[in-house]
């Protein structure tokens, strides 16, 4: 069986990421508007998943994010099953913008949509509608957010006829100095607590559909035991919103916070800050991260460079907080290990059960 990369299905990291930069040292020089109005930015968070401003005490928080191309499973296992899954699709598209915005340290106050379609007749199907309406309140909900409104675009000749491009923006407070999360903060000796994912969540799915054109059964195909490619591929993704207030409610002084989305585990040195990030211990890949390496032909290096692997978020607190943090994720619903630690050296990250290194140099983000 061939082997396929992301890269080759049309998402290469390395091509992209200097587009990024390049639109980041541009909007640096629009911090002056800002100033204008009697408000400041903090430069630090340039770069990092949210973007953060004040005036006074208070900080409020910005990012914006695409859902990219999980709804097109949907679509298909829609067609396959009677169910539309859209439910899920409402979910992960607040879930991809929220879990970026908190991990600033923001509190969510306002979730807007952008859903772009071809035409009207996609708005038709009140079922996939009442689900993806559901989803997405729900999810809202979930985080403590309120949903303000949004764009329903039409755009003929732009957009295919048969699916929806999915989008949402999100604004936040911190209510705090202290609780604002900058990668400036991270020390010397921190532990590196992993949260487990539900599964792939929203990244590298243009590989996981490449995938099931392969397959005999397409997203039918039994991964194991009761559950198909499809249904794995369609799992909802952890919100953290609420994890992240009661940690800041018991006063842990949270160092940094990571999403693990694009990039992989790269994404662990998001910080510019030069140190080394040592992983000692990771989450058992599930099943479905198991089975799009071997049908992909991915080496472990690939794999963990552009899927979670099992590994959602990391945390990063002083050794004193460690045991009161897991007890407080426990207790939040969720599942944590301690992965590793924080130590002086090169800035690059080190999965040791893998053998897999991880240069800075290959995270090219301003």
């Amino acid at each position: 069986m061939k082997k396929i990369t992301y890269a080759q299905v049309g998402d290469n990291y390395m091509t992209k990421d200097p587009t990024k930069v390049l639109a980041q040292k541009s909007a640096k020089l629009t911090a002056k508007n800002l100033k204008k109005q009697g408000f400041y930015e903090i430069a630090d968070t340039r770069g990092e998943s949210a973007y953060v401003w004040g005036q006074g005490t208070m900080l409020m928080a910005s990012v914006i994010e695409g859902l990219g191309t999980k709804n097109l499973i949907a679509d298909k296992m829609y067609q396959l099953t009677g169910r539309s899954y859209y439910d899920v699709i409402g979910h992960d598209t607040v879930a991809t913008g929220l879990n970026d915005l908190i991990s600033v340290g923001a509190t969510p106050l306002v979730v807007h949509a952008y859903w772009a379609i071809e035409n009207n007749d996609w708005l038709q199907d009140m079922k996939r509608m009442n689900d993806l309406v559901s989803g997405w309140t729900s999810a809202c909900n979930l985080a403590g957010a309120s949903w303000g409104g949004g764009e329903t675009a039409t755009q003929t000749d732009i957009n295919n006829k048969n699916a929806v491009d999915l989008g949402v923006s999100a604004i936040g407070f911190i209510k705090k100095d202290k609780n604002l999360v900058l990668g400036s903060n991270i020390e010397v000796g921190d532990r590196i607590i992993f949260l487990k994912s539900n599964g792939v969540n929203a990244n590298g799915i243009t590989l996981t559909r490449k995938i099931a054109d392969r397959l005999k059964n397409g997203y039918l195909e039994m991964i194991e035991p009761g559950l198909t490619y499809g249904d794995a591929l369609l799992t909802r993704t952890n919100i953290y919103a609420q994890l992240i207030q009661n940690l800041q409610k018991s006063n842990i002084n949270i160092h940094y916070l990571s999403n693990i989305t694009g990039h992989g585990l790269r994404k662990v040195m998001r910080s510019k800050k030069e140190v080394t990030y040592v992983i000692e211990k990771v989450f058992e890949p599930q099943e479905i991260f198991k089975f799009i390496q071997k049908q992909a032909g991915l080496s472990d290096y690939e794999s963990f460079d552009t899927y979670n692997m099992g590994q959602d978020y990391a945390i990063f607190i002083s050794e004193k907080d460690v045991k009161k943090v897991q007890e407080i994720i426990k207790s939040s619903g969720f599942e944590s290990i301690v992965a590793g630690f924080v130590e002086k050296g090169s800035r690059r990250v080190v999965i040791k059960p893998k053998n897999i290194v991880f240069e800075s140099k290959s995270l090219s983000l301003i």
